[in-house]
């Protein structure tokens, strides 16, 4: 039985992560993996996968979601809740900073150089932290042929959810049929998923800012890049932002740390100042901790079920395929000449070579190194 941890160390963990955690949900998971699983031992590398594969079946932001369940694991819903706000509060405090001097003064600090090696290192960050996950996920050999299929398919820009679920019913009839004498399958409650219809909204009112955001915290599947395509329906169509405003969230949620949903916070700041950016935060991070509490004790009873187990792992598979194919993407847009090639390379040989370091060492050298290098 695991034991639960004290709530001020899943605070001060979850506040330096969302401190450090620079590059997007797939670093975020890197980091968190390094700590409650390598550092602290909180969960066994199988439990993190089952959260990993848990979070991608439910709409919302990953990292984030991860955190809450870690949270949830180690102390019950005060854990729960305690995790949750302390991964988030940061990256919100910060592009809450960014938000008013964007407002006042109509741009933002020209930071973009540190940000040159960022990408690289924590590309190096992420394959790090996969590879024991891929070696405890590859386990049959149709989840190897599974884990393929759904990095060919994510390589083809296949949606997500797609991928996810088609990993786990593949799975599941793989079972089914390879276990058929023993096909009782035990009570399974389905994910419902909150639909909210796409109203068009043409107030700024704190009530609607809400609502648009609920909705799209309740419904959104995938990366952060298919938040600002809702942004650009639901707000930007309707008159409430400006392109370029949108834009300037979009590079304001890459470059500050955390859950890249906090972008959300500098839109509702540029919308009605400080409550839009409270209301419109609030909206976007609620449903993330409802269908975690939902679906938590839900992940025990799936791995506890032959059939389901299949499933689970199988999501996991996927998980791990997304995350890899999301590097190759990140590394095809970013790793453009020898200057972020070195980087690269030298922060794989450093993750790889002192597998005890801080990942945010890495990062910080990959930000210094690039700015430098830029000097050149």
């Amino acid at each position: 039985m695991e034991h639960k941890a004290d709530l001020k160390d899943i605070a001060k963990l979850f506040l330096k992560l969302g401190i450090i955690g620079f590059g997007g949900p797939a670093a975020h998971i890197a980091m968190m993996q390094n700590e409650v699983v390598v550092k602290r031992k909180w969960l066994t590398e199988e439990h993190f996968l089952d959260l990993i594969g848990a979070t991608n079946l439910i709409p919302g932001p990953n990292s984030t979601e991860i955190a809450i369940h870690i949270g949830n694991e180690k102390g019950g819903w005060k854990g729960l809740i305690v995790a949750g706000l302390c991964f988030i509060s940061p990256a919100v405090f910060i592009t809450g900073i960014f938000a008013y001097f964007y407002k006042q003064y109509g741009q933002i600090p020209a930071v973009q150089p540190f940000f040159y090696g960022i990408t690289p290192a924590i590309i190096a960050v992420i394959l790090g932290a996969i590879f024991p996950l891929t070696k405890k996920s590859l386990k049959p050999t149709e989840l190897i042929i599974i884990g393929l299929l759904v990095l060919l398919g994510s390589l083809w820009s296949v949606n997500e959810i797609f991928l996810m679920f088609g990993a786990g019913f593949l799975a599941l009839i793989l079972a089914y049929l390879k276990n058929r004498k023993q096909n009782k399958i035990s009570s399974f409650l389905p994910l419902t998923l909150l639909q909210i219809a796409n109203t068009s909204i043409v107030s700024a009112s704190n009530t609607n800012l809400f609502w648009i955001f609920l909705k799209i915290g309740s419904i959104l599947y995938g990366s952060g890049y298919v938040l600002f395509a809702f942004l650009d329906t639901d707000l930007v169509a309707t008159g409430l932002l400006t392109r370029q405003q949108l834009i300037d969230a979009i590079a304001v949620g890459q470059f500050t740390p955390g859950p890249v949903f906090s972008s959300v916070t500098f839109i509702g700041y540029q919308i009605n100042g400080v409550i839009g950016a409270m209301v419109s935060t609030i909206a976007i991070f609620l449903p993330s901790f409802v269908f975690v509490a939902l679906l938590n004790p839900m992940v025990k009873i799936m791995r506890n079920s032959k059939l389901f187990s299949s499933f689970l792992d199988a999501v996991n598979v996927a998980s791990v395929a997304i995350i890899v194919a999301t590097c190759f993407e990140m590394g095809k847009e970013t790793i453009i000449d020898w200057k972020t090639i070195l980087i690269s390379v030298s922060s794989i040989v450093i993750v790889f070579g002192y597998k005890k370091l801080n990942s945010a060492f890495v990062v910080i050298g990959g930000s210094l190194v690039g700015y430098l290098l830029t000097l050149i």
